[in-house]
């Protein structure tokens, strides 16, 4: 199993062990996504990881997000959980088919894909962990592995309206709480909140040269993870 792929499966167990403790009566509680409560955060999240799935199986995500399901009855949590695991069993069966991913028109590596989706995937268990209450720190292998890609795909520079600036933290914050400011949001002690929602479809639109996908292959290679 190579690292990009530890990473996805180790960013999914959390976030799934996160969504444990999503109920009904939580869903309208905001998240660390600023206009967003539980119940949107839970759709979008669920939407990349149908994205992600999509991806791996056809090797094309398209830039519109297909249709979701608004049932107000539909248990959200269930659904994200049900998604991980249909995405964690096409990985079982098309790890390194696919080398490539078209997002749109864009040609994107398919190692920038899961390294964006681990991301994504962690940093959303992390949002739904805080508008639960429980405050769920993200591993720190999982963290310091992804802090090792994450300026490759969302820089510093350049990076507005798409996402916030990073957060200065503390120094001796532990790498979740470096990997949570580094992406514009501030650890549990803050209630200040970013200004958009980490999403698959925009790490898409951002140019990701050889030179990038020569680091992401190395950070994301042997024992990085």
């Amino acid at each position: 199993m190579n690292g990009r792929t530890r990473l996805l499966e180790q960013a999914i167990s959390y976030a799934v062990e996160a969504a444990l403790d999503v109920t009904p009566a939580l869903l309208p509680r905001p998240t660390p996504c600023r206009g967003w409560n539980l119940e949107m955060l839970l759709r979008h999240a669920s939407e990349s990881l149908a994205a992600l799935r999509d991806g791996t199986v056809t090797g094309h995500i398209g830039l519109i997000p297909a249709a979701p399901d608004r049932d107000p009855a539909a248990d959200l949590a269930r659904i994200f959980r049900d998604r991980a695991g249909r995405l964690l069993a096409a990985k079982s069966t098309a790890d390194g088919r696919c080398q490539a991913v078209d997002i749109g028109d864009l040609p994107l590596p398919a190692i920038a894909m899961e390294c964006a989706g681990a991301i994504e995937i962690a940093v959303h268990g992390w949002d739904i962990s805080q508008a639960c209450g429980q405050h769920r720190p993200i591993p720190d292998t999982l963290a310091a592995g992804l802090l090792a890609i994450a300026p490759l795909l969302i820089p510093e520079t350049g990076r507005h309206p798409l996402f916030s600036p990073p957060v200065t933290p503390t120094a001796h914050a532990s790498p979740g709480d470096r990997l949570i400011a580094y992406l514009g949001r501030k650890p549990p002690a803050s209630s200040l909140a970013p200004d958009h929602s980490l999403s698959l479809w925009m790490i898409g639109q951002s140019p990701v040269t050889s030179s990038h996908v020569k680091r992401i292959a190395s950070r994301c290679s042997g024992d990085a993870a």
